[in-house]
């Protein structure tokens, strides 16, 4: 395929995906104990809604939605990252452990100041963010062979069993929680949407716009770090250094995620498997899709939720299992 052609190709599927999102966007804000039609949502969009349907809108669906999206293009880019420097298609921040880490240092978190804290929004990611860093660096410590890196099948085997033991240990530690904390980390656990208003929005959103810039920024070392790590040394790339920043990257991409949106798993699998079957390899093209990837299947996940089991729901994290665990099983098979 001819550079021209690919890009076109690009172009269209962006577009494509793009409108998806939009009207999935129309569908979710529509879906709920109270309906909006799309004449009141534009109307509402306008300012010209009633003061019950700006509450709907603004006040409770809008900053769910925001935060779905977000969350959805965060794990779908750090699932993306993980899987081109290890070169490992099975790689995911919930099935390498990841997730089940930063889950365990929201546990601490909960424990020690209560989710009523002040800060508590604001100090949860970093706190999330820290038990990532540590759970990835026992992974790849465990995972990596001198002169040879990070065996890909040792990697997810590894991950496998660490998320396992985070778990355990996650479980053992919530049989002490009040009730109220208990019951927050039960739905933290299942991966349902908890961050439903505007703080949480402003908690995730600068996470999400730093970061992903610079992923996309480097597209190219990405590309190389694909090849072979003697034919990356000699393209001038330093291996060690961008693979470091980029597994950061990634941890902290998930982390942030999933401290606000809960623990959900296989967004980060599926969504650049999607992007590389539509528009190729080359992260150039495939990043920006994943990424859209990403946010429409969260955010498709959580509407589905809410419209089979309202007002309660059922959790945007089952709803991802339910269709992520097979497809992981498949890919097992496959590769």
């Amino acid at each position: 395929m001819t550079n021209s052609a690919q890009l076109k190709r690009v172009r269209l599927t962006m577009i494509s995906a793009l409108v998806l999102l939009l009207a999935l966007f129309v569908i979710s804000v529509a879906t709920g104990y109270i309906s909006l039609s799309p004449a009141q949502l534009g109307r509402t969009i306008l300012g010209q809604g009633t003061g019950r349907e700006n509450l709907i809108l603004f006040g409770f669906r809008l900053p769910r939605i925001i935060i779905t999206i977000l969350a959805g293009m965060g794990l779908a880019v750090s699932g993306s990252i993980l899987q081109s420097i290890t070169k490992n298609p099975l790689s995911d921040p919930g099935v390498l452990g990841i997730n089940a880490g930063a889950g365990l240092m929201v546990v601490f978190y909960v424990m020690l100041f209560t989710a009523e804290s002040t800060h508590f929004l604001y100090v949860l990611p970093l706190f999330a963010l820290t038990g990532g860093i540590l759970t990835a660096a026992i992974i790849y410590i465990m995972a990596y062979k001198k002169g040879k890196g990070v065996d890909p099948a040792r990697l997810v085997l590894i991950g496998v069993g660490i998320a396992a033991a985070m778990y355990g240990a996650i479980f053992t530690l919530t049989t002490r929680l009040e009730r109220e904390e208990n019951d927050f980390f039960a739905n933290w656990m299942a991966g349902r949407i908890w961050g439903d208003d505007w703080t949480f929005v402003l908690v995730l959103l600068p996470w999400i716009l730093l970061l992903i810039p610079i992923v996309f920024a480097k597209s190219n070392v990405l590309n190389t770090l694909n090849l072979d790590e003697n034919v990356s040394v000699g393209l001038g790339v330093h291996v060690k250094r961008e693979r470091l920043i980029l597994i950061f990257i990634a941890v902290a991409l998930s982390s942030a995620s999933v401290s606000v949106s809960g623990g959900i798993a296989f967004i980060g699998l599926m969504a650049p498997h999607i992007a590389r079957a539509l528009v190729g390899p080359r992260h150039q093209g495939f990043l920006p899709i994943a990424a859209m990837l990403g946010a429409i299947l969260l955010l498709a996940a959580d509407t589905l939720g809410r419209a089979i089991l309202d007002p309660g729901g059922i959790p945007a994290g089952i709803i991802v299992t339910i269709i992520g665990a097979p497809y992981f099983m498949y890919l097992m098979a496959k590769k």
